[in-house]
């Protein structure tokens, strides 16, 4: 899984798309080689790194941070998707527009997680979506929804509760993408955008 990211010099004008995938468990070491894994997932484009995350309000949870450094999680590889032509303004216009579409308080473990967000933003693009492997465990769930646990369920709207999962390693996560208090002064919301408003990144402070 996972490719390496080109070597070859841009065309005039364009500019390279990458995923930046990180492990929200150690467990992924071993379930990668089966195809699966519980990953979170960022795209690279104009030196910086954009995600979606879970929090309680209806506003963006489109953040922005350093590239393959995001709060909470353990970086494993970077994939090279495309290129893109929309130069940095353009770019800061087009996503604060589509942060619109990704309210924190609708991320759902199963149907609109951090991968789908990535998969969205990375086909917008460049025409070309993420690995299938990024997503594949949500994918999964939702082919087998009636199984799940109720909380999990893609008609439910409790997402915001779900119990951390314990693993044989010793290791534990929480399976959603959430703004924790010990990193939030690290991630930076995107303000949802008119076409005339500033492109402007503001600082969560709480």
């Amino acid at each position: 899984m996972g490719g390496a990211i080109s070597g070859s010099v841009a065309p005039t004008g364009e500019f390279p798309v990458v995923l930046n995938v990180y492990d929200l468990t150690p467990i992924n070491n071993y379930m990668h080689w089966c195809g699966l894994g519980i990953f979170h997932s960022a795209v690279e484009v104009h030196g910086s790194e954009y995600s979606f995350g879970a929090h309680d309000y209806p506003t963006s949870g489109v953040f922005e941070v350093e590239p393959k450094n995001c709060p909470g999680f353990l970086y494993r590889s970077s994939i090279f998707i495309g290129r893109t032509s929309l130069q940095p303004l353009e770019f800061r216009d087009f996503i604060q527009r589509m942060a619109s579409e990704y309210h924190g308080d609708t991320y759902h473990l199963i149907s609109k997680n951090c991968n789908h967000f990535t998969d969205d933003l990375s086909s917008r693009l460049t025409g070309k979506p993420i690995p299938g492997w990024v997503n594949r465990l949500a994918k999964l769930g939702a082919f087998c929804n009636c199984l799940l646990p109720e909380s999990m369920r893609l008609e439910s709207t409790e997402t915001k509760n779900l119990t951390d999962y314990d693993f044989s390693d010793g290791s534990n996560v929480t399976l959603k993408d959430p703004f924790e208090d010990d990193d939030i002064e690290d991630k930076h919301l995107l303000p949802q955008s008119s076409f005339v408003e500033n492109a402007i990144v503001q600082e969560v402070h709480r």
